[in-house]
């Protein structure tokens, strides 16, 4: 089965939502339209609610790449998605590639983990590889990954991606606020949408890593 295929399956199973976007579509006329999920109440043919109209799938890369108040997402999976649009898309294709263009690989990842085929890799196993001015990363404690997680992850700092990675093999993350979220923004119960899955720590992440790994090893005063 085709990528597309999948897409058509799993919407017509009931997802209706990633991340910030609501998917409709319109079965008769084999179209989409996605807009925010904030939205979606609104976002209604024939004028979608008085919502900026933009066709193609193309359009994503320009509406996820700056939040309402015109500060940079560096991170796609940022929850400052803006509002006030709606993108028309022919079909299952034009729909992947906006999808993509929101959120990489995401629908690509729900699909590996549905099959049983998705790989994650654990922190140290990141850390490890890492050369240069981060390879200082390795050095961080236990301890004080768990913590980064807590400070850094989750929707409580602006990410909507679930957690899948450990610490170790053996060492899962503490039970925490990131650890526990399901990568759902809202209370769109987990049947009605595709999850944004973190298969591995975030290049931010990592740069967090070396800089609490440098401080751990400064003396005490």
């Amino acid at each position: 089965m085709s990528i597309p295929q999948k897409i058509q399956q799993i919407i017509a199973n009931g997802a209706r939502q990633i991340g910030e976007l609501s998917i409709q579509t319109d079965a008769s006329i084999d179209t989409y339209t996605l807009c925010h999920i904030q939205d979606r109440r609104t976002c209604t043919k024939p004028n979608f609610g008085g919502l900026e109209t933009y066709h193609g799938p193309n359009e994503a890369r320009n509406i996820s790449t700056y939040a309402t108040d015109g500060s940079y997402r560096f991170a796609k999976a940022q929850t400052d998605l803006k509002r006030g649009w709606v993108i028309i898309l022919k079909n299952e294709r034009e729909l992947r590639q906006a999808l993509d263009l929101f959120y990489p690989a995401a629908l690509g990842l729900f699909i590996a983990q549905k099959e049983d085929r998705i790989d994650v890799e654990n922190l140290r196993d990141k850390l490890n590889r890492q050369t240069g001015m981060y390879r200082y990363a390795r050095n961080i404690s236990d301890a004080g990954a768990q913590k980064l997680a807590q400070e850094v992850c989750g929707p409580a700092h602006q990410c909507a991606k679930r957690i899948l990675w450990q610490i170790d093999e053996n060492t899962p993350l503490e039970d925490s606020e990131a650890s526990r979220y399901n990568g759902i923004p809202g209370n769109t119960p987990e049947e009605k949408a595709i999850p944004l899955l973190c298969r591995e720590a975030c290049n931010h992440f990592v740069a967090e890593c070396r800089r609490t790994s440098k401080a751990e090893s400064q003396p005490t005063p």
